[in-house]
């Protein structure tokens, strides 16, 4: 077929043979040649998996990961997790959006395969899971956290589940036991995942293998922190990106008419906590005044008085500063990432403690942990918030996966997404990937060997418009160096438009260069990529 055609084509190999980042070789053997033949799997017989997942967490505060916040805002448990395993530099979703990036998960398809196209779209629960899998050869399996599928959890011994997309504090959960019913837990929702992630090992069959997928809902909008780093960088004056002031002069319409700007769409009172301004015009009118005053009802008194104290702070400020225009922005933006921040030291934190319990009782040895998100998050770079773009900081999330035996502190450059998840955990269970799932299993990258037919691109498909945001329509492909994307709208067949995007000498993509002679090469390979993928994976919708 023509992907793979591609993919073992000697003209690609001398086209990215240049930007290609070669593997050493790991403690099993292999090769440090990226064009090395195949070596079969060896995975350990049943290991076990602790796959912990953030909702919204962008590889940009990851400190592991560098960049211009990793001396300001360190996360030292996540960066110790790196330095044992393997740090993914590319690692991609296939739609950044919270409930078709979960689709992906459990089934390892593309949207259109397992039907969750949308946020509120609807699964197709004919799919099978690889929760199913796992319990069909003999694993233990448990989901806590943020499920956020309409479906009940399928092919979990054991499940504690927020409901929706979950609060912050004292959130509602629900279980085996509770008959479809979410009731009331006390504490804060990132500890309380934790609680139940150690509950679940507390309680396990020793002698069985066990999957556990640890899915928090931090740090989600609108990023509420734990009562203890409610002051935290309270005095840090956080760096603006490069592209903070970006003018989207040659981009599509879409760069323009979204509404995920950092100065004109985060708003007063459910983004910046000034929820004492909920009765005062403008502020009244704002998206979510409601929501707000509703997860600030159900803290604890002793909570409430904690959180009132530092945002009163934040109240007066904001009053006595009168701010307009960029300077609105930019405090906006200050207020925007220290609380955000604040919400990922507690992440920090909670993955620290439920390693230190692996350790505890020797489970390193034996257990693969995979640390990512569902997408990853802009941090102001355009101007903006939020995510759904195929641009690279929404498009790329954060992956560390430490795999027992592997050498340490390695770093990855290859294309991975995340509909091979659920490859890599079934191989990691010895267990081989059903020929309909469309991943593939990083097990071998992991070991220090590169399939000859290892991917030299990625598809992305992004379906959810109309919708909060106002991103529109789009698909495109990515390879090692050149992005293209194609905006659409599938009711109006006549809106056409396309970005093409050179990441080595643009990684900011503020340039675009789609119909420019010099890459007119390069565009009609990459269409044709497009074309390809579009046909083999039959997508419906493009």
């Amino acid at each position: 077929d023509c992907i793979n055609n591609y993919l073992n084509s000697q003209d690609m190999k001398n086209v990215l043979s240049p930007f290609l980042f070669c593997l050493p070789a790991s403690l099993v053997g292999g090769t440090q040649n990226c064009y090395a033949g195949e070596e079969e799997s060896t995975s350990p017989q049943k290991m076990n998996v602790v796959y912990i997942m953030t909702d919204d967490h962008s590889y940009q505060t990851i400190s592991a990961y560098g960049g211009i916040l990793a001396k300001l805002a360190p996360t030292p448990n996540l960066d110790r997790l790196a330095e044992k395993g393997m740090l993914f530099e590319r690692a991609f979703v296939e739609n950044s959006l919270s409930a078709p990036s979960r689709a992906c998960l459990m089934t390892g398809l593309y949207s259109h395969q397992n039907g969750q196209r949308q946020l509120f779209g609807q699964i197709d629960t004919t799919k099978t899971f690889f929760s199913e899998i796992l319990q069909q050869h003999g694993y233990q399996t448990a989901v806590v956290g943020k499920w956020h599928l309409q479906c009940e959890p399928k092919g979990f011994d054991y499940y504690e589940v927020l409901y929706g997309q979950g609060e912050y504090y004292n959130p509602e959960f629900k279980n085996k036991e509770t008959n479809g019913k979410y009731v009331r837990r006390d504490g804060y929702a990132t500890r309380l995942v934790t609680d139940y992630a150690i509950d679940f090992l507390e309680h396990r069959k020793s002698d069985t293998p066990f999957c556990l997928l640890v899915h928090h809902k931090a740090p989600h909008r609108n990023w509420m922190p734990e009562p203890k780093y409610l002051d935290l960088y309270e005095d840090v004056e956080f760096p603006y990106p490069d592209t903070f002031d970006d003018d989207y002069a040659t981009r599509c319409r879409p760069a323009y008419e979204q509404e995920m700007q950092i100065d004109k769409d985060m708003t007063a009172v459910y983004d910046l906590k000034l929820n004492k301004l909920k009765d005062t015009a403008p502020y009244s009118k704002e998206w979510n005044v409601k929501g707000m005053q509703e997860s600030i009802d159900r803290m604890k008194p002793e909570e409430r008085l904690l959180w009132e104290k530092a945002y009163d702070r934040r109240l007066a400020d904001f009053k006595s500063l009168q701010l307009t225009g960029n300077e609105l922005k930019k405090w906006k933006y200050q207020a925007y990432m220290k609380d955000y921040l604040r919400c990922i030291k507690s992440i920090d934190d909670e993955v620290g403690r439920l390693v230190e319990y692996l350790k505890e009782h020797n489970l390193m040895e034996n257990t693969v942990i995979v640390y990512t998100s569902d997408q990853g998050f802009y941090m102001g770079e355009h101007g903006w918030f939020d995510k759904r773009f195929m641009y690279e900081e929404s498009l790329r999330t954060p992956l560390i996966i430490y795999y027992p035996g592997m050498k340490k502190g390695k770093k990855c450059s290859k294309l991975v997404q995340n509909i091979d998840y659920a490859p890599t955990i079934l191989d990691i269970a010895g267990i081989d990937k059903p020929d309909y799932m469309s991943g593939e299993s990083l097990i071998p990258l992991l070991k220090g060997n590169t399939p000859k037919n290892w991917r030299r691109d990625i598809y992305y498909h992004y379906y959810d418009y109309p919708a909060q945001h106002k991103v529109r329509r789009h698909d495109g492909v990515r390879d090692e160096r050149y992005k293209l994307v194609h905006f659409y709208d599938a009711k109006n067949k006549t809106y056409d438009c396309n970005e093409l995007y050179d990441l080595l000498k643009d990684p900011r993509e503020l340039n675009n260069v789609y119909n420019e002679s010099s890459y007119k090469e390069i565009q009609k390979r990459l269409q044709d990529r497009l074309d390809c993928y579009r046909n083999e994976l039959k997508v419906d919708e493009h």
